[in-house]
Protein backbone atom coordinates (compact mmCIF):
# COMPACT_ATOMS: atom_id res chain seq x y z
CA UNK A 1 0.00 0.00 0.00
CA UNK A 2 1.37 3.16 -1.07
CA UNK A 3 2.16 6.00 1.73
CA UNK A 4 0.82 9.64 1.33
CA UNK A 5 1.80 12.49 4.24
CA UNK A 6 -0.72 13.32 6.37
CA UNK A 7 -2.92 16.80 4.92
CA UNK A 8 -1.28 19.59 4.92
CA UNK A 9 -1.46 23.09 3.15
CA UNK A 10 0.11 24.47 -0.43
CA UNK A 11 0.76 28.27 -1.10
CA UNK A 12 0.48 28.92 -4.20
CA UNK A 13 2.34 32.14 -5.68
CA UNK A 14 -0.17 35.12 -5.45
CA UNK A 15 1.05 37.32 -8.37
CA UNK A 16 0.04 41.04 -8.63
CA UNK A 17 -1.63 44.13 -6.38
CA UNK A 18 -4.44 45.81 -5.02
CA UNK A 19 -4.61 48.23 -7.35
CA UNK A 20 -5.46 45.61 -10.50
CA UNK A 21 -6.09 42.26 -8.97
CA UNK A 22 -4.18 39.14 -8.17
CA UNK A 23 -3.56 35.80 -10.03
CA UNK A 24 -2.15 32.37 -8.40
CA UNK A 25 -0.73 29.88 -10.73
CA UNK A 26 0.39 26.18 -10.88
CA UNK A 27 2.44 25.17 -13.50
CA UNK A 28 5.54 23.28 -15.09
CA UNK A 29 8.83 23.06 -12.21
CA UNK A 30 6.74 25.81 -9.82
CA UNK A 31 3.77 23.84 -9.42
CA UNK A 32 3.45 22.85 -5.80
CA UNK A 33 0.81 20.03 -6.65
CA UNK A 34 2.00 16.84 -5.10
CA UNK A 35 -0.10 15.02 -8.42
CA UNK A 36 -0.86 15.54 -11.97
CA UNK A 37 -4.65 16.99 -11.88
CA UNK A 38 -7.05 14.56 -13.54
CA UNK A 39 -10.22 15.77 -13.00
CA UNK A 40 -11.61 19.38 -11.60
CA UNK A 41 -14.71 20.36 -9.87
CA UNK A 42 -16.75 23.11 -7.58
CA UNK A 43 -19.14 23.81 -5.30
CA UNK A 44 -20.97 26.47 -4.44
CA UNK A 45 -24.46 28.08 -2.90
CA UNK A 46 -24.41 25.39 0.17
CA UNK A 47 -25.85 26.34 3.35
CA UNK A 48 -23.86 27.31 6.25
CA UNK A 49 -25.69 24.80 8.22
CA UNK A 50 -25.10 21.73 5.82
CA UNK A 51 -21.72 19.65 6.30
CA UNK A 52 -20.59 17.91 3.10
CA UNK A 53 -17.65 15.61 2.45
CA UNK A 54 -18.42 12.75 5.00
CA UNK A 55 -15.98 10.49 3.17
CA UNK A 56 -12.69 9.23 2.52
CA UNK A 57 -11.21 7.96 -1.39
CA UNK A 58 -9.27 4.61 -1.83
CA UNK A 59 -6.96 6.11 -4.40
CA UNK A 60 -7.94 10.22 -4.88
CA UNK A 61 -5.84 12.38 -3.99
CA UNK A 62 -7.28 16.14 -3.46
CA UNK A 63 -6.84 19.65 -3.21
CA UNK A 64 -8.80 21.63 -1.82
CA UNK A 65 -9.41 25.73 -2.35
CA UNK A 66 -11.53 28.17 -1.24
CA UNK A 67 -11.93 30.31 -4.45
CA UNK A 68 -14.20 32.56 -2.23
CA UNK A 69 -15.65 32.37 0.98
CA UNK A 70 -14.53 30.71 3.68
CA UNK A 71 -14.29 26.42 4.47
CA UNK A 72 -13.86 24.64 7.49
CA UNK A 73 -11.97 21.47 6.73
CA UNK A 74 -12.01 18.64 9.07
CA UNK A 75 -9.67 15.49 8.28
CA UNK A 76 -9.43 12.20 10.32
CA UNK A 77 -6.96 9.69 9.70
CA UNK A 78 -6.40 5.94 10.32
CA UNK A 79 -4.00 6.64 13.32
CA UNK A 80 -7.39 9.03 14.62
CA UNK A 81 -5.21 12.15 14.31
CA UNK A 82 -8.00 14.95 13.93
CA UNK A 83 -6.96 18.43 12.07
CA UNK A 84 -9.29 21.12 11.31
CA UNK A 85 -8.36 23.72 8.63
CA UNK A 86 -10.00 27.13 7.96
CA UNK A 87 -9.63 28.22 4.10
CA UNK A 88 -10.24 31.61 3.33
CA UNK A 89 -7.39 32.62 0.60
CA UNK A 90 -7.54 31.48 -2.94
CA UNK A 91 -3.96 31.10 -3.02
CA UNK A 92 -4.23 28.72 -0.40
CA UNK A 93 -5.03 25.08 -1.00
CA UNK A 94 -5.30 22.02 1.49
CA UNK A 95 -4.07 18.86 0.52
CA UNK A 96 -6.44 15.78 1.24
CA UNK A 97 -4.58 12.54 1.01
CA UNK A 98 -6.34 8.89 0.29
CA UNK A 99 -7.87 7.52 3.15
CA UNK A 100 -8.50 10.75 5.46
CA UNK A 101 -11.93 10.85 6.34
CA UNK A 102 -12.74 14.16 5.12
CA UNK A 103 -15.77 17.16 6.37
CA UNK A 104 -16.38 20.87 5.09
CA UNK A 105 -18.71 23.38 6.48
CA UNK A 106 -19.36 26.54 4.40
CA UNK A 107 -19.89 30.16 4.38
CA UNK A 108 -23.00 30.99 2.05
CA UNK A 109 -20.74 32.76 -0.16
CA UNK A 110 -17.99 29.92 -0.64
CA UNK A 111 -17.05 28.69 -3.59
CA UNK A 112 -14.92 25.78 -3.42
CA UNK A 113 -12.50 24.17 -6.30
CA UNK A 114 -11.43 20.85 -6.19
CA UNK A 115 -8.35 19.43 -8.03
CA UNK A 116 -8.12 15.92 -8.32
CA UNK A 117 -5.89 13.13 -9.00
CA UNK A 118 -7.93 10.66 -10.65
CA UNK A 119 -11.50 10.27 -12.39
CA UNK A 120 -14.31 10.16 -10.63
CA UNK A 121 -15.34 6.77 -9.68
CA UNK A 122 -18.19 5.79 -7.21
CA UNK A 123 -15.63 2.51 -6.15
CA UNK A 124 -12.75 5.32 -4.73
CA UNK A 125 -15.66 6.40 -2.10
CA UNK A 126 -16.13 5.19 1.27
CA UNK A 127 -18.97 6.96 2.41
CA UNK A 128 -19.95 5.00 5.86
CA UNK A 129 -17.89 6.26 8.65
CA UNK A 130 -17.90 2.64 10.56
CA UNK A 131 -17.24 1.01 7.07
CA UNK A 132 -14.20 3.43 7.70
CA UNK A 133 -13.34 2.99 11.06
CA UNK A 134 -13.53 -1.16 10.42
CA UNK A 135 -11.11 -0.56 7.52
CA UNK A 136 -8.36 0.69 10.04
CA UNK A 137 -8.65 -2.00 12.29
CA UNK A 138 -7.95 -4.29 9.48
CA UNK A 139 -4.18 -2.45 8.93
CA UNK A 140 -3.62 -1.84 12.24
Amino acid sequence: MATYPAPYLIQFPKLGAPDIGYISVGESAQDPLPFAVQRVFWTYYTPESIVRGRHAHLRTEQVLIAAAGRITVTTELADGTIQIFRLEDPNQGLYVPPCAWHTMQYSHTAVQLVLASQPYSADDYIRDYDAFRERWKQRA
